[in-house]
């Protein structure tokens, strides 16, 4: 089963943030993700996750 792969932009709008402001959450280690060579990424699944963890705290954007 293959899993679903958001980008930077996906999470923007996902998220309703700013793509600087995602790069801020992935520099200071708050979002799940991975990188593939020099792209920055994130699973679907781990993102969902993340936000039931993360649901009461409105800290970004």
């Amino acid at each position: 089963m293959m899993k679903t792969v958001l980008s930077v932009n996906d999470i923007s709008e996902l998220l309703g943030v700013s793509t600087d402001t995602v790069y801020t959450m992935v520099r200071e280690k708050q979002i799940p993700h991975i990188r593939v060579r020099r792209r920055i990424l994130f699973y679907m699944e781990s993102i969902v996750e993340w936000l039931k963890n993360n649901s009461s705290s409105s800290d970004y954007g």
